[in-house]
């Protein structure tokens, strides 16, 4: 998605007891994002790599929060998680990105985590 055709972001609200980090947007679409998805969706070269393709598969992080939320110029924010991983800086546009393909993103997470014979942890 061209930043250009991104509805802008218009507020970012940290639900740290449900570990969600809920992202408005001026089209009036609100995404209630997880913090282990957007720890494990981070777009750091970390998580990402520094080519196509999936990325490193991270698991364990079904209880992660988010510890701060550090303004970016004004197209970005860097989220600090309590796990130490702080090298992300989410894009507005990537916010948006997450959002819209939350379903299938998660899904494929899913799938690969269970290929690599990953039990994920029950959260309260």
């Amino acid at each position: 998605m061209d930043t250009a055709d991104t509805p802008r972001l218009t507020a970012l609200t940290l639900h740290r007891a449900s570990r969600v980090l809920e992202a408005t947007f001026d089209n009036g679409e609100v995404f209630q994002l997880p913090c282990e998805y957007l720890r494990v969706f981070s777009p750091s070269a970390e998580v990402r790599g520094h080519g196509a393709g999936p990325g490193l598969l991270v698991a364990g992080k079904e209880s992660v929060n988010i510890r701060a939320i550090e303004p970016t110029g004004h197209y970005a924010v860097r989220l600090v998680f309590d796990d130490g991983h702080d090298s992300g800086i989410y894009t507005f546009a990537q916010l948006y990105a997450l959002g819209k393909a939350q379903s299938t993103n998660w899904d494929a997470y899913l799938a690969r985590l269970q290929a690599a014979g990953y039990v994920r942890k029950p959260q309260p």
